[in-house]
């Protein structure tokens, strides 16, 4: 075990929950480039690859010698990475094999005990029928036709955030930018006040960070 696998595991044995992102962040830096790698080293998950926009040839070897790769974190277990567009395709289309109904992201290792927090349906983590069900709602406003019609007021909103920006300094792009127009578009869409726009993030917050 080399210095880095030691620190790893010592990080890992210090606290009961570890997520794979603090891993990651920690351990995965100066990854080589993807021809300097061992197959079973390319690691898609790792946040230095689009930090330093390093991540296309990794990406691109994962497609050309193993488009279902393998991976394995301290943190998470194992997970597997799909980068071909007709995989994709056929996994999403098979719900029943491939289901989301446990979750969409990578968690512990199997066998570790989950924290415990409160089990919220998210609609993006529902199989037919009842993801089918939920799209029902939105159905009507994100239908292409509605969209069109919403094309001039996303486009105004989304020049006028960039047109704000400060120039020459540092500023929070979250906020300024993604929060702002996200934020936006889904009062416009609800129709719920703009002037309160911003207790929508607050409160998906709240519910998704939420611990019983």
């Amino acid at each position: 075990m080399n210095e880095t696998q030691t620190d790893r595991a010592a990080w890992l044995a210090a606290a009961p929950v570890r997520n794979p992102e603090q891993e990651q962040a920690l351990f995965s830096g100066d990854v080589p480039a993807a021809a300097g790698l061992a197959l079973e080293e390319i690691n898609p998950l790792n946040p230095h690859l689009f930090r330093e926009n390093r991540w296309q040839d990794h990406f691109a070897r994962l497609r050309r010698e193993d488009p279902v790769h393998f991976n394995e974190l301290g943190s998470a277990g194992r997970y597997w990475s799909v980068t071909k567009w007709e995989d994709v395709r056929a996994i999403d289309g098979d719900w029943k094999t491939f289901s989301s109904a446990n979750g969409i992201t990578v968690g512990p290792p199997v066998g570790t005990a989950r924290p415990q927090t409160t089990q919220l349906m998210a609609f993006i983590a529902m199989d037919p029928p009842e993801h089918t069900e939920q799209r029902k709602t939105v159905r009507g406003i994100s239908a292409p036709s509605s969209l069109r019609n919403l094309e001039p007021l996303i486009r105004e909103r989304t020049i006028s955030a960039l047109d704000s920006l400060p120039e020459g300094e540092t500023f929070d792009w979250v906020d300024t930018v993604s929060i702002e127009l996200t934020t936006s578009m889904l009062a416009t869409l609800f129709d719920f006040p703009l002037k309160d726009r911003r207790k929508l993030t607050r409160w998906s917050d709240v519910v998704t960070t939420h611990r019983s």
